[in-house]
């Protein structure tokens, strides 16, 4: 079933959370493992992260270094049809700009078809490590409303080869990444949400936001979203805080302010184990009031692991 249409006929707000792919060499029990516990809270569907390779040196024997491109992550597609045959939810796989060419975002497409995997979510990704700049692959896409494109133009039965006969269309309920506090690249929060009206005027279904922890952060969004002319939903996306560490490494990262209360909260704390307790109190409150407001879906990042998740979940849903 497609993200949008489960929205559609939903009756109160939904919950849903987003995985990592194990490691190359990991097993998959391992994510079962943070799945299992919250299937409790009915999840309709479940987000797939996709990463991009990345360029490592490794030493030589003479002393010099070798340049090698790896994934250290891999087998979303496969993670995905695992999950709807063991959960019977929706699987959500991520697809990157970086990374990949045209040809390469359709011959995943296709597979994502075979396999009965509906739902996408478009994004640009990030630059490579060491680039300071997003370099799209030759023949790939610069912009995620690009991708957005493609991906429709599948639904219409148009592919890459023209001189395909048999061009079955493809039905593919398209998400797309939003940022309520802008994203990094964008001059303005104005702008960048004239971006993201490109990606929805391309054909995205719904938009998941960047983590935040300001509610009035998100309300806002939504507002400025609507005046800009953005109809679709817009899930909100909700991380707890879990270590001391991120209180410079999540703004770092993602871009994001985390409120003074919350901060001075967590620089009081004693201990990890502290931190992890406000992180979870502050989830909750966020929750509940977005909740109260009506929201579509609420969304967790649990970044692999999911007893905070839970914990927030058992309290919210």
């Amino acid at each position: 079933m497609k993200v949008i249409d489960i929205i559609r006929n939903a009756k109160e707000t939904l919950f849903s959370f987003e995985i990592l792919p194990p490691l190359k060499g990991d097993n998959i029990y391992d994510v079962y493992t943070n799945i299992d516990p919250l299937m409790e809270f009915k999840p309709p569907f479940i987000n797939v992260t996709y990463h991009r390779e990345e360029t490592v040196l490794r030493p030589l024997p003479n002393g010099l270094y070798e340049q090698k491109v790896v994934r250290k992550r891999p087998g979303t597609v496969g993670l995905c049809a695992a999950i709807m045959h063991r959960y019977k939810v929706e699987a959500v796989p991520h697809l990157l700009c970086g990374g990949f060419s045209k040809e390469e975002t359709e011959n995943v497409l296709i597979e994502l078809d075979f396999l009965g995997i509906q739902n996408v979510l478009a994004l640009r990704g990030d630059s490579q490590k060491g680039q300071r700049y997003f370099i799209p692959e030759p023949d790939g896409h610069h912009y995620a409303y690009q991708l957005v494109e493609q991906i429709q133009n599948l639904n219409r039965g148009i592919y890459l080869d023209e001189e395909i006969e048999n061009n079955t269309p493809t039905n593919f309920c398209i998400g797309v990444a939003g940022y309520p506090e802008k994203h990094f690249e964008a001059p303005n929060l104005s702008i960048d949400i004239q971006n993201l009206k490109r990606k929805v005027d391309a054909g995205a279904d719904y938009v998941v936001t960047q983590l935040f922890f300001d509610n009035r952060v998100y309300f806002d969004f939504v507002d400025k979203c609507r005046q800009a002319g953005i109809t679709v939903p817009i899930i909100p996306g909700i991380k707890p805080l879990a270590t001391k560490k991120q209180l410079s490494l999540i703004p770092h990262m993602f871009h994001v302010d985390i409120p003074d209360d919350l901060s001075i909260e967590i620089l009081k704390a004693k201990d990890n184990t502290a931190v992890r307790q406000i992180g979870i109190e502050w989830a909750i409150q966020q929750s509940l009031e977005l909740k109260k407001a009506g929201v579509p879906v609420i969304h967790y990042y649990s970044m692999g692991k999911s007893d905070n998740i839970y914990k927030v979940a058992a309290a919210v849903f």
